[in-house]
């Protein structure tokens, strides 16, 4: 019995040291494993976060008028009170978007650092820390739900969009609200998900809102979705819902602009069709070119990628299809629009990647050439003469005349809002340009622009019957040379500077933009 004892003592001895190495063994491999993933996070936020600044720099053109009429201009006003188009800032876009950079502004201004410079690049960089923030996000969301190989391939893919490179370091509503839609994505409940969150999610969904209306759109069956899974639905919707209207109801109280915002869309764009003032397009143009053309060279992968994870991730599909066919029942369309499912798409275009065995490399060297052309070119080639024309009279803010006729006065004889304005000129130069509001059915509406190009010699004659009034430049595209070449000859005005614009000139958009200067008699 003695012996029994001690026998049973040694392997209860030898038992717990086992055990004890076993669960120090998992100790450090849970040690190294944190470890590791530390160092892969800090990794990649190193990469995205320099590939991000690169990615700011190399673009260097104009997209849409929004993009500084509807953010940098009002930011520029709010701080600086700048003279505004009254066109321009209207209340059809949250006001909430360019508050945060006129925050930005107004610190460089209590700082003395209020440099054009800085007011133009540092909106942009800060855009593109937020998308560098995205791209990690993007990474680790998909590490948790794929395994390693179609999670660097998912980020792969992200990465190399041309469309994303094009779009997510400009000062653009869309491109936050497609920020915002992927932060909130990662918290989102997908199946398999790790980082599932609630109420981080439905804060970034209602934030996103607020910053633009139309992100309810993409989030609308992604939204049923949650609650139609959620098996605790009284809890969802005392313990998130509730609390997140409550606070907006709080800030819609104290802000109503905010409120005011959120109507006037819907007024503007849906019942008084405001929209269709911009251009419309026939039903079917996102599924023939604006899709097409965002996702570029990933189409077939998403193709491919689509039959292979449809039924891991149909809701990400139905919230892709969705957003297209609601965008396509509006008539007025753009690529942008549909920007916010990008990224959604990954996930496809990487699983498609990863399932191709020893194409792989040869699918990446394809991905990185086909997005390199048009990211580059669209970057630094197409519509640039929009900002290099205001770096050009920016050097106007030096020239101080005798006397009032000596002093510099600029006039934009260009479709409205073609170029920047204050934002990019930051000094009080007197500039003007033709005034097109939108038609809200209101008595006496009045499109000075539309009049000018139905007659632009004998709306030049009206407007400036003294020569007093002349201005000492005037900006237009090619396209409108000929038709005021007499205005031009008789007031003495000669070509200064000839700017490249556009390959692609269309309409009332040349492909490059002059600077004529009225020299005073006498002069050369």
């Amino acid at each position: 019995t003695e012996k029994r004892h001690v026998l049973m003592e040694n392997l209860r001895l030898r038992f717990e040291s086992k055990t004890k190495d076993v669960k120090l063994r998992k100790r450090k491999s849970q040690l190294y494993t944190r470890d590791d993933d530390s160092v892969l996070r800090a990794r990649v936020l190193v990469f995205a976060v320099v590939f991000r600044l690169i990615n700011c720099s190399l673009v260097q053109t104009s997209f849409v008028p929004d993009e500084y009429w509807q953010s940098l201009e009002v930011s520029h006003h709010m701080v600086f009170k700048y003279p505004l188009s009254s066109s321009a800032g209207s209340r059809t876009e949250s006001f909430t978007y360019p508050l945060f950079f006129a925050l930005f502004y107004k610190i460089l201004h209590f700082l003395d650092y209020d440099s054009v410079y800085l007011l133009i690049w540092l909106p942009r960089v800060i855009q593109a820390l937020l998308a560098a923030y995205v791209d990690v996000k993007v990474f680790s969301l998909f590490r948790t739900l794929e395994n390693q190989d179609v999670a660097n391939w998912t980020f792969f893919c992200h990465m190399c969009s041309w469309f994303t490179w094009f779009c997510c370091t400009r000062t653009l509503t869309n491109s936050t609200e497609t920020a915002l839609t992927s932060l909130a994505l990662f918290h989102f409940p997908l199946p398999g998900s790790k980082t599932h969150n609630s109420v981080k999610y439905l804060a970034l969904v209602a934030l996103a809102v607020i910053v633009r209306p139309t992100a309810l759109i993409v989030w609308f069956p992604l939204l049923i979705y949650h609650f139609w899974q959620e098996e605790n639905k009284l809890r969802l919707i005392t313990h998130n819902y509730i609390p997140i209207g409550f606070v907006l109801s709080f800030l819609f109280l104290f802000f109503p602009q905010w409120t005011l915002v959120q109507f006037n869309f819907l007024k503007f764009n849906i019942f008084h069709g405001v929209a269709d003032f911009y251009g419309s397009h026939p039903w079917h143009w996102y599924l023939t070119q604006g899709f097409v053309v965002v996702i570029g060279p990933h189409l077939p992968f998403f193709l491919h990628g689509c039959s292979l994870a449809f039924r891991r991730y149909k809701i990400l599909l139905a919230a892709i299809i969705w957003t297209i066919v609601v965008y396509s029942l509006l008539p007025h369309k753009e690529f942008r629009f549909i920007y916010p499912v990008l990224p959604f798409c990954m996930v496809f275009c990487g699983t498609s990647v990863s399932r191709l065995g020893a194409w792989r490399r040869a699918a990446a060297a394809f991905l990185l050439a086909a997005n390199l052309a048009p990211a580059l070119y669209t970057g630094l080639v197409h519509q640039r003469g929009s900002l290099d024309v205001m770096a050009h009279l920016q050097k106007l803010c030096n020239v101080s005349g005798d006397s009032t006729h000596d002093v510099p006065s600029v006039l934009f004889l260009t479709p409205c809002h073609s170029t920047p304005f204050y934002s990019h000129i930051h000094c009080p130069l007197r500039m003007r340009f033709l005034e097109c509001p939108p038609d809200l059915g209101q008595d006496g509406y009045f499109d000075e622009a539309e009049d000018f190009y139905n007659a632009p010699l004998l709306w030049l004659r009206t407007s400036f019957s003294h020569a007093a009034s002349l201005p000492s430049h005037l900006v237009f595209f090619d396209v409108l040379e000929k038709d005021i070449s007499e205005f031009l000859k008789w007031n003495n005005y000669q070509s200064r500077e000839e700017i490249f614009h556009t390959h692609f000139p269309e309409g009332r958009v040349g492909g490059s933009i002059f600077i004529y200067e009225r020299i005073a008699p006498g002069r050369t």
